[in-house]
């Protein structure tokens, strides 16, 4: 039997003693190998006191979520961050475009600690700074760059943001893509256009749900192939410019999964992130950002039945968190964020005993001129109507 095989299994719940998966999923994360390094935690942590703030993304392990002064998504955290200027160290257990966030809303004094260097972020690397200006180039020999707003999700390096604020465009998060798109295509006049990167899922979930567009406005460029891969016909005929980009976890939900599911467990409700691709986005019962998800279950009536499309160690804590639901992760297979699990225990210790010796590791600087015009591009998501503060 292959992995692919699998039968869905609801997390917390049930055997496949062929596959001697148990209640967990195969692959999972296995424990810290040193059974001292809670402890080590724990002590550094408490010498440090108030001097330290430590920051817990929803993806992480829990290993590490215990010791996370706060979880939330990317831009609640950075902004968490900032409403502690007391604090001397922010460590940040998340992603590399996350610790730049932090950077970039605190203050000068204090220092944001990424405690591995290679946890970045797949999605974000899709979008290099000098690929966004040589697609830019092209929209102005196409003629239509004047007709064009730049938007990121928030899922994106501190470059590409000042590249928006530069542009006059915004950052949005998963919560208000579509108040950010609206914002938009309202600055330019009837032919107003949007290049949104780096995930073209959001962008075109954002578009065609939540603004009625029909997938015919949107084309999707191709940092790979020369011109993207499009015409100038198309350019100009497009109102939603995609950047080729998407998470590799919630790339991994397939709408034949859903199918399968609604087989095995009657009644069972599909709730899904808007990262996912569009046909499975299209099947799923609710859609919305993490906060949401985490929300949504909070707030479902004991003995309902859930499919979550998301980052394993979410679903897995959500199951945790409510046994009195029946919930079930949205894939055969293992999907944990390989990036966000290289914040790990031992890499947390490192860092909180570094600082206990004095020693600043792997802090995250963002230079003067690219936190100026990103703090523009986010300072205009933050201007816009309704909710901002979370992905």
């Amino acid at each position: 039997m292959t992995t692919v095989d699998l039968p869905l299994l609801p997390l917390g719940r049930g055997k496949d003693l062929s596959a001697e998966r148990g209640v967990e999923c195969p692959g999972d994360l296995p424990p810290a190998s040193d059974p001292h390094l809670v402890a080590r935690a724990e002590a550094a942590k408490a010498k440090l006191g108030s001097k330290v703030f430590v920051l817990g993304h929803h993806y992480q392990r829990d290993e590490v979520i215990q010791f996370a002064d706060v979880t939330g998504d990317s831009f609640k955290l950075a902004r968490d961050a900032a409403g502690r200027p007391d604090a001397e160290y922010i460590v940040f257990c998340g992603v590399h475009f996350m610790a730049e966030s932090a950077d970039i809303l605190t203050s000068p004094d204090q220092k944001v600690i990424l405690p591995d260097l290679a946890a970045g972020c797949s999605m974000a690397d899709m979008a290099r700074l000098a690929q966004v200006e040589d697609a830019w180039d092209a929209l102005v020999d196409a003629g239509v760059a004047d007709q064009v707003v730049p938007i990121t999700y928030m899922n994106s390096s501190a470059d590409i943001k000042a590249f928006c604020g530069k542009h006059d465009g915004a950052v949005c998060t998963s919560s208000n893509a579509d108040v950010a798109l609206e914002w938009a295509f309202a600055q330019k006049g009837p032919g107003a256009k949007v290049l949104f990167f780096p995930d073209q899922h959001l962008g075109r979930n954002t578009a065609v749900l939540k603004l009625g567009m029909s997938l015919d406005d949107c084309v999707v460029w191709n940092p790979l192939l020369p011109h993207g891969g499009l015409t100038d016909e198309q350019l100009r005929d497009a109102k939603m410019i995609l950047w080729k980009g998407h998470c590799s976890v919630h790339g991994r939900f397939s709408a034949d999964v859903v199918d399968d599911l609604r087989a095995t467990i009657p009644g069972v409700k599909v709730l899904v992130h808007p990262e996912c691709a569009h046909e499975v986005v299209l099947k799923a019962d609710l859609v919305g950002s993490t906060e949401f998800i985490i929300k949504t279950i909070e707030a479902a009536e004991p003995g309902t039945s859930w499919a979550i499309g998301t980052e394993l160690n979410l679903v897995q804590r959500l199951a945790k968190n409510h046994p009195d639901k029946q919930i079930t992760f949205l894939d055969k297979t293992v999907c944990y964020c390989s990036t966000m699990n290289r914040i790990d225990l031992p890499h947390l210790v490192w860092a909180l005993e570094s600082l206990v010796d004095g020693t600043v590791v792997n802090r995250i600087e963002v230079d003067p001129e690219t936190e100026r015009w990103a703090k523009v591009a986010l300072q205009r998501m933050l201007d816009l109507p309704g909710k901002s503060s979370r992905d």
